[in-house]
């Protein structure tokens, strides 16, 4: 027997790559040139500046491909002088390897790396195994797995199944699986009143007036009570920014944001039809002009349980000792393109330090993890 790919070291190799969106930083090249090695068919989906990479082992357009996604760039380290450890040195200390990209989400690359290399070379299957990997995550995410399946549409190229690697677990190695993941949009909205003074309010139509009333109105509304499978979608209001130093003036303009996390009872588009309509009615009352601007991050979606969860939650719960929850809580992810694809899930590391300054995850959990996923590649081709 082969001597198995260690992925903590692999983690490690990944962590030392300074591959800070949209740099790759030497991260995929590395993969690439093991996963070639190894005997995985490698293409650069490069586009807008962006770095992917995508690895096939197998015959294209097997009927049973299981498919891998997941991202090796990384956010900012922020003030490095408050890290304890460097950054991309990937120091290991009493069991834990620091580092950013650690927990989001090098580790899982490197699981999935591992696993996949050690189980096409020991007991290579009937079908083919896929590993679609971007540097366009933390970023604005048009270029990096969109860019992937843009390509893989035009090539002919086709998941069967596909697990994403991200972070799911909030404390405990093997307690969630994500299933499916809200839908995510922010709104900025403008409204125009006419400048005047504050002690005659009836010459100027105050904005801020209108301002008040329209957030009011929309963070109070209950946008649902939730589903089966979601939590009620939530409304925030971000920012509220109008400018005016002076007590005597009323100003010509007011700004708002809100952001808004959605379930399955809603699109994006609904959403923002149903803001434009608040927005008109408040104007209708106070005689001001509101400019609504959206931007939708991503719908809300569910892979509804069944055959790729179950063996997901299997494997999960065989590595781990723990029964996974089928969960759709949190923000976004690449699975929100994934999605329109092939059946997908996610399932990755214990999530406490992603982002945070010495960011860390202890090794055992990126061991625990390879193993998880060479159990799902074992039952999925038996």
């Amino acid at each position: 027997m082969s001597t198995p790919t260690d992925p903590v070291k692999l983690t490690a190799d990944l962590i030392r790559c300074p591959s800070v969106t949209p740099e790759e930083g030497g991260a995929l090249v590395l993969l690439q040139g093991l996963l070639e090695e190894a005997g995985f068919t490698c293409t650069r989906v490069d586009r807008g500046g962006i770095a992917n990479l995508y690895a096939r082992w197998g015959d294209k357009g097997h009927e049973r491909t299981f498919g891998f996604n997941g991202h090796t760039d990384v956010v900012p380290v922020g003030d490095e002088a408050a890290w304890t450890m460097p950054p991309f040195g990937a120091e290991e200390h009493d069991g834990v390897l620091y580092g950013r990209g650690a927990t989001d989400m090098k580790s899982a690359v490197a699981a999935f790396a591992a696993a996949a290399i050690d189980f096409v070379r020991d007991t290579p299957p009937d079908g083919a195994i896929v590993l679609a990997i971007t540097g366009d995550e933390e970023g604005d995410a048009q270029d990096g797995t969109l860019a992937l399946l843009d390509w893989m549409y035009e090539s002919g190229e086709q998941l069967t199944d596909c697990l994403v690697g991200e972070p799911t677990c909030p404390e405990t190695m093997g307690e969630m699986i994500k299933i499916g993941r809200r839908g995510s949009m922010s709104a900025w909205f403008t409204v125009t009143g006419k400048q005047g003074h504050s002690a005659y309010p009836h010459r100027a139509t105050n904005p801020l007036h209108a301002m008040a009333r329209l957030m009011d109105g929309i963070a109070s509304r209950e946008l649902d009570k939730g589903t089966e499978h979601f939590d009620p979608s939530t409304l925030a209001v971000v920012n509220i920014d109008t400018g005016n130093p002076a007590t005597n003036v009323i100003p010509a303009q007011t700004r708002a944001t809100v952001n808004i996390r959605f379930n399955d009872c809603h699109t994006g588009n609904t959403l923002s039809d149903w803001l434009r309509a608040e927005a008109a009615h408040v104007d209708e009352g106070y005689g001001t002009t509101t400019e609504v601007k959206i931007k939708i991050s991503g719908e809300a979606f569910l892979t509804p349980p069944g055959p790729l969860s179950d063996l997901v939650a299997a494997a999960v719960e065989a590595e781990t000792g723990v029964t996974p929850e089928l969960s759709t809580t949190g923000g976004t992810s690449d699975a929100r393109f994934v999605k329109d694809h092939c059946p997908v899930v996610e399932f990755g590391l214990v999530g406490r330090t992603m982002h945070q300054v010495d960011e860390c995850v202890p090794v055992e959990q990126i061991r625990q993890l390879k193993a998880v996923y060479a159990r799902i590649l074992a039952e999925y081709f038996a």
